[in-house]
């Protein structure tokens, strides 16, 4: 009986609704970590697995020696590579592609790569409006690559000293 009456007058007094405005006044005034998106950007740790890149060596010959290790690899099978054998004897790439829509990111053709050929970069902000936008080619690859070069080996010399 005491217990009915005690709910009744707190059901009465809005003590639940005093206690909900209670921790919503005490959140309002504090300080605010909503980050505004394309302004400001958050940190991005170096291991972050983003937007794949094909790299080149410094005289500006690509590294790929089409040993299909990473197709071999993948388990989305997302990745196609076409070889053919040079004059010189060396074998290299006449196609590399990557579908990014079947991509799951698991770092595996990075992985297994023995020349550090293909890599993720930490670009996490690309788009596709139509489905094959996101078929990335050899060139597209090669072009990412040159364009984060400087930070793909930053990153590489930094995950070196943790080994």
């Amino acid at each position: 009986m005491l217990a009915k009456l005690k709910y009744m007058l707190s059901s009465l007094m809005l003590v639940e609704l005093l206690k909900g405005m209670k921790l919503t006044g005490r959140y309002f005034f504090s300080r605010k970590i909503t980050v505004q998106f394309p302004e400001e950007r958050t940190p991005i740790s170096p291991r972050f697995r983003g937007l794949h890149a094909l790299r080149r060596y410094p005289n500006g010959e690509e590294r790929c020696i089409a040993c299909k290790l990473c197709e071999a690899v993948c388990p989305a099978m997302a990745i196609t590579i076409e070889s053919e054998q040079r004059d010189d004897g060396t074998r290299r790439t006449t196609r590399y592609d990557i579908d990014l829509t079947k991509c799951i990111f698991c770092g595996m053709c990075e992985e297994s790569c023995p020349v550090d050929s293909i890599v993720e970069t930490r670009v996490f902000d690309y788009h596709g409006e139509q489905r094959g936008d996101l078929l990335y080619t050899k060139e597209m690859l090669l072009a990412v690559g040159d364009q984060y070069e400087s930070q793909i080996a930053a990153d590489r010399a930094q995950d070196a000293k943790f080994r």
